[in-house]
């Protein structure tokens, strides 16, 4: 990749819109604020500034933002070290990708950095790894005790990771904004705390403008009709992309259609 203006980059968006951009980030910094110390954290939220022009897009320089930091701050600043340690946190966590350039005569160019979606998020937390050398055949029977094993995610371009120690929390976990309807429908096939809230959470963005005029009964009951149709198109083979982007793909299309038909004089309640 060669380097150039930001102008450049504009394709690498993976946002429709600077609102979903920034629910995108209100949600990450809801789960990780704690993982980032202050300095950390004055990094995080300058490059996200940076990124506004096209979604979540930016290739300014590390010692441009560094000084646009110590100009706002009035000389007290954060140092290089600081900022590429926030970088690795937050590519390790997964809201952020790196990619190299390099100069059109030769020699490395500046970073193009690209904030990812929620359900980029999502993969990073619910894969698991395909084999793992160190298991034995009593863990391996003691996982599958554990619930059905679906592999959610088919992409080659995303690397299996480990489960997490936090999303091995059973069911009885799961925060309390998500629908005890909708953790019911989910348990038998995950028994996750953190995966079930991760698909709660694509139907907290997708309804998040409607919320005030459909009642949440409709909107938990069209999810729990989602999930259980992206079940049966997994079982039978349908789904050629991953569960989670089918699931939401199913709600959009079950929730528009609930939408559409409520009475007319909900939509003019806000004029």
């Amino acid at each position: 990749m060669l380097s150039g203006r930001i102008e450049n980059f504009k394709e690498y968006s993976q946002f429709d819109s600077l609102k979903s951009f920034n629910t995108t980030i209100e949600m990450f910094l809801a789960d990780h604020k704690k993982d980032f110390t202050k300095g950390e954290l004055v990094a995080f939220k300058r490059l996200v500034r940076y990124s506004a022009k096209y979604f979540g897009v930016a290739n300014a320089k590390i010692g441009t933002l560094l000084k646009t930091i110590n100009e706002k701050l009035n000389g007290f600043g954060i140092s290089r070290s600081t900022f590429e340690r926030m970088l690795r946190k937050a590519k390790d966590l997964g809201i952020l990708s790196i990619e190299n350039t390099s100069k059109p005569k030769g020699g490395k160019g500046h970073n193009v950095y690209i904030f990812n979606t929620i359900d980029v998020l999502k993969r990073r937390k619910l894969t698991y790894c395909e084999k793992d050398e160190t298991s034995t055949d009593s863990k391996d029977e003691k996982a599958n005790s554990e619930g059905e094993s679906i592999n959610l995610f088919k992409s080659n371009n995303i690397k299996r990771l480990k489960i997490r120690k936090d999303v091995a929390l059973d069911s009885s976990f799961t925060a309390s904004y998500v629908p005890k309807e909708f953790v019911q429908a989910v348990k038998p096939f995950y028994d996750h705390a953190a995966v079930i809230e991760d698909f709660w959470k694509s139907v907290f963005l997708d309804t998040k403008a409607i919320s005030h005029i459909v009642e949440p009964d409709t909107i938990t009951y069209t999810a729990i009709n989602a999930f259980k149709q992206a079940i049966r198109g997994y079982k039978r083979g349908k789904i050629k992309t991953n569960l989670v982007r089918y699931f939401t793909g199913t709600f959009k299309k079950l929730m528009d259609q609930t939408y559409s038909e409520l009475p007319f004089h909900v939509f003019s309640t806000s004029n």
